[in-house]
């Protein structure tokens, strides 16, 4: 959703540039892992045709996952810039990070990151300085509403566990929001910090000892195994993440 919304203000500088430039334009996508990347496609080159850009004649997509492994994205961050794209766009906050980290000279486009002034990817929302432009989330804030909604769910729910990724600089504003929201709630929380996804299947099996009654999943992580392996331990789980729902969770 915040992607269709945010498409005009996403796909605009880049635009802007290779009409300059009068050439065939260059974008490079990262993102984390995506079971179905057309829902975040579609709006993007629908956008751009509207632009006058048609993929194939005067603009070119050059698409990189990391098939859930953060820590392949600087890996593909460094091959965007030498492929000489005219601009990388990052879906959520580790791809932004790896692309910033990887070039101080291609424009950047967040879709979005989540707390960008804080990560220090931008200096302001109104000034952002450097390569970096686009969309910021409202994810850490929304943290509070998840357990505002697991508590009209289940009413008895006293303790919570969360699934954040250690390898996304955002997990600490999203864990910090969420504890402001327990303390108000009298909810326990127990953290779980994932540092690599081959952590999920065993965070699955810890959460059997502490018994939790609900989860919640930060966006960054495989939501679609996520997804899976609650089902499979019969836990009702939440994420911010629009397609959670369809993936297995209960609610976003």
């Amino acid at each position: 959703l915040v992607v269709a919304l945010g498409a005009g203000a996403l796909t605009a500088p880049f635009a802007s540039f290779a009409q300059q430039n009068g050439k065939v334009a260059r974008v490079g996508i990262l993102v984390v892992g995506i079971p179905d990347p057309a829902p975040f496609l579609k709006p993007f080159r629908e956008k751009l045709h509207e632009l006058g850009y048609v993929e194939g004649q005067n603009m070119l997509i050059e698409f990189r996952s990391a098939e859930g492994k953060p820590d392949r994205l600087p890996a593909l961050a460094a091959e965007l810039v030498a492929q000489k794209v005219d601009v990388i766009v990052g879906f959520q906050t580790p791809t932004v990070v790896a692309a910033k980290n990887a070039t101080s000279e291609i424009p950047i486009v967040m879709s979005p990151a989540a707390d960008p002034i804080a990560i220090g990817l931008i200096a302001s929302l109104a000034r952002p300085g450097g390569n970096v432009t686009g969309v910021s989330s409202a994810t850490a804030e929304i943290g509070p509403k998840l357990l505002e909604l697991i508590r009209d769910i289940l009413p008895g729910a006293r303790r919570v566990a969360v699934l954040a990724n250690a390898n996304d600089p955002f997990h600490k504003s999203f864990l910090q929001h969420i504890q402001v929201g327990a303390r108000t709630l009298g909810i326990a929380i127990r953290t779980i910090l994932l540092r690599g996804t081959e952590e999920l299947n065993a965070s699955f099996v810890e959460m059997e000892k502490a018994r939790p009654e609900a989860i919640i999943v930060q966006p960054s992580l495989p939501l679609n195994r996520a997804a899976e392996l609650a089902l499979k331990h019969r836990l009702p789980a939440f994420a911010p993440s629009p397609g959670f729902p369809e993936m297995g969770g209960l609610m976003s």
